[in-house]
C-alpha cells in the first residue's frame, strides 16, 4: 500500500501527521509525514527513535524541534501506557504531547471514522461565511457544528471543508459565482446587497 494512503487511514499515522500539521502546508506535512513512515514504519520505530534524526526529516514543518520530541514521545506512550493501541476518545487523545481538540477530533473522525467535526481556520472561515456558527472560538464552532451537521455527514466533513475552503470559499476573493451554495450563503447575500447599493 502506498505510503500517503497509510498515513491517512491508520490512527496512528494519522495523529502522528496530524500533530505535523498545525502550523505547516499541506504539501510540506505530507512530504514529512511519508518520509517519516517510509524510515520508521510503526510505533515501536518511532517510539524508538531518536528525536534529532526525527528532526532531521521533518525539518520543513513549523516548529520541527518541538514536534519532533512530541511525536516520539507520543509513540512511546501509545506503545507503554496503550499497548499499541491508538485512544478513541477525546479525553484521552488531548492528555497526548502536542494534541489538541482539533487534533483529537481530526484523529476520531478520519482515523476511527467516528463522528466528530474539527474546526481548522477553513471550517471557522466557512462555518461563520455561510451562517452556521457565530461562535468565537474554534472549540465553539466545533460544538455549534456538531449539534446543526447530521451525525452521518461528520466523517469526512472537514476534509470537504478544506478543499472547499482552497478552492472556491479562499479566504481572500472567494469564488462566489462558482460556489454551489452561494444562494444558502450570508456572506453572499450580504455581498450582492452591498453590491446593489
Amino acid at each position: 500500500m502506498p505510503a500517503h494512503r497509510f498515513v491517512f487511514r491508520d490512527p496512528f499515522w494519522m495523529l502522528i501527521t496530524t500533530v505535523l500539521s498545525q502550523r505547516t502546508k499541506d504539501e510540506t506535512t505530507d512530504e514529512a509525514a511519508r518520509s517519516l513512515y517510509e524510515k520508521y514504519r510503526d510505533i515501536d520505530g518511532l517510539a524508538d527513535a531518536d528525536p534529532d534524526e526525527v528532526g532531521r526529516i521533518i525539518s520543513k514543518v513549523g516548529f520541527w524541534r518541538v514536534k519532533s520530541r512530541k511525536v516520539v514521545e507520543i509513540a512511546r506512550i501509545i506503545r507503554d501506557r496503550y499497548n499499541y493501541r491508538v485512544p478513541d476518545s477525546i479525553d484521552e487523545l488531548v492528555s497526548l504531547p502536542g494534541v489538541g481538540l482539533k487534533t483529537a477530533k481530526v484523529v476520531l473522525a478520519e482515523g476511527f471514522n467516528r463522528p466528530a467535526i474539527a474546526v481548522d481556520t477553513h471550517v471557522f472561515r466557512i462555518s461563520h461565511r455561510i451562517g452556521w456558527s457565530s461562535a468565537r472560538t474554534p472549540e465553539e464552532t466545533s460544538e455549534e457544528l456538531e449539534r446543526i451537521i447530521p451525525v452521518d455527514l461528520q466523517v469526512g466533513f472537514n476534509p470537504m471543508m478544506v478543499e472547499f475552503g482552497k478552492a472556491i470559499c479562499r479566504p481572500v476573493r472567494p469564488l462566489c459565482d462558482r460556489c454551489p451554495v452561494s444562494e444558502y450563503c450570508r456572506y453572499y447575500e450580504e455581498k450582492v446587497k452591498d453590491s446593489e447599493k
